[in-house]
């Protein structure tokens, strides 16, 4: 399935907010950290596979109202945090949508459950002739 990035970003919202923690006089009067909202429900970008992959595997960080939310605060620029934001929703979106490979299950070749035991049966014996012998 391909994903349609430039479509998808069109769709996402953003909102600055003020940076929590401490960082002196300047965190106090900028809004340098961007959230990041993106309606699932609503997106056209997306097929109804695709969306219903995202939601199961999104499941715990989506909202009630089928809502993702995505902070960054790390640098002090606007810019580089919205540029980060973006990035980490792509990276997000795109491994929600891997399709894992079904497992198949492998029998123990017979050889190998041969060795095992005979190497238990050597391990036995040598313990086997540490003990005093028995004398009836």
């Amino acid at each position: 399935m391909k994903l349609n990035t430039e479509a998808l970003i069109q769709e996402l919202n953003f909102k600055a907010i003020r940076s929590s923690g401490s960082g002196g006089q300047h965190v106090n009067k900028v809004s340098s950290k961007v959230e990041l909202s993106f309606n699932l429900d609503a997106s056209e970008a997306l097929t109804d596979l695709q969306k219903q992959r995202i939601l199961n595997k999104l499941k715990n960080r989506l909202t009630n109202d089928g809502v993702l939310i995505l902070q960054c605060d790390e640098s002090r620029s606007q810019h580089k945090n919205k540029e980060l934001v973006i990035k980490r929703f792509i990276e997000l979106i795109k491994t929600s949508l891997i399709i894992p490979k079904k497992r198949i299950p492998t029998k123990i070749p017979k050889s190998v459950i041969r060795k095992r035991l005979k190497h238990k049966r050597k391990l036995s014996e040598k313990k086997a002739n540490r003990k005093k012998p028995d004398i009836d």
